[in-house]
């Protein structure tokens, strides 16, 4: 009598469980192609918002430490990179793509992923804060709550911290492309 009580709801629990994996493993065959098509498709518009001039993009993963695209004219012609850096910010990872011209001023900057404070932190996503970088040289950029000079941001009032992550990683970009150090252009 006790082996029934037992075997019972555990064959049972096995076969609920055997099912959901089987279902979820379906779902995700199913679902996999269109996740992957809606990730490309973000990241092409985000790469398009940091380049706007540019009527396509090319991997170059020759490039060291951060995922770089070549920005391209409508005759292929190279005018910009689009590069993908991460680091660490108040909340958690940051990734940040920033735009540059081949002169490597910067032409855009978007935020692909933040966990940071709402109120705070988040501000890094808006457009006010974004803009800061345009047509600045990256590579010695700093975040300051009173900038002094040009190669300084504004930092985001109580979100210094996010604002030093997101300068680190538009350093970091421009140096992965325009440092021979890491592996870049120049």
């Amino acid at each position: 009598m006790k082996n029934k009580e037992i075997v019972i709801p555990a064959a049972a629990l096995t076969l609920i469980c055997l099912a959901a994996t089987l279902l979820l493993s379906l779902t995700n065959m199913v679902t996999k192609g269109q996740i992957a098509r809606v990730q490309q498709e973000a990241a092409d518009a985000a790469r398009k918002l940091v380049c706007a001039d540019a009527a396509e993009f090319k991997e170059a993963p020759e490039y060291a430490d951060a995922d770089v695209y070549q920005a391209l004219d409508d005759a292929g012609n190279l005018i910009g990179y689009a590069v993908i850096t991460s680091g660490k910010s108040y909340g958690g990872d940051i990734d940040v793509m920033t735009g540059f011209d081949t002169e490597g001023k910067i032409t855009g900057v978007q935020i692909l992923n933040i966990e940071d404070t709402p109120g705070l932190g988040m501000n890094a996503k808006k457009e006010s804060f974004r803009n800061r970088f345009l047509e600045k040289t990256a590579g010695s950029l700093a975040a300051s709550k009173t900038p002094s000079s040009d190669s300084e941001i504004q930092a985001i009032t109580g979100a210094t911290i996010t604002s030093t992550a997101v300068t680190k990683c538009v350093n970091d970009a421009y140096l992965a492309v325009f440092s021979d150090e890491k592996g870049g252009a120049e």
